[in-house]
């Protein structure tokens, strides 16, 4: 059973998003984040309302309640839900917001070109023979 405050649909395969979300998980202390890789084999969004292009375009996560948020909206429940508010405080700016969800946008649409660019490197990770990129949440 999930007791999550939010729980977060990743993309495992991309770089960057995997080491945000390790780091993010690293600060997660008290369990108020769960995580779900959609790159995982076999995943359905089909309970989130969403399907999988809209998971591709845009970091989405879920409440305790059912909630989905997306994009800026999830990233600023996350890192303020694990004490970690003020590194996206001017997602707390109203008119911020507009621009800001833009830039996120076309980082999400741009994701693994810029992980690549910023020097994020896929590790594989190796069990029982077998090497994947993504991380074993």
């Amino acid at each position: 059973m999930n007791t999550a405050n939010l729980t977060l649909y990743f993309d495992g395969q991309c770089p960057f998003c995997l080491a945000e979300m390790t780091r993010l998980r690293s600060w997660n202390k008290v369990g108020r984040l769960a995580f779900v890789d959609i790159a995982e084999p076999g995943f359905d969004p089909t309970f989130l309302g969403v399907d999988m292009t809209a998971l591709n375009r845009e970091l989405h996560s879920s409440t305790a309640v059912g909630e989905v948020l997306v994009g800026i909206d999830s990233m600023l429940a996350a890192y303020t839900l694990v004490g970690k508010g003020w590194f996206v405080l001017p997602l707390r700016v109203s008119f911020l917001r507009p621009p800001l969800a833009y830039l996120y946008r076309k980082f999400a649409r741009n994701r693994y070109r810029i992980s690549a660019l910023l020097g994020y490197k896929p590790v594989p990770i190796c069990k029982d023979g077998v090497c994947s990129t993504r991380h074993p949440f």
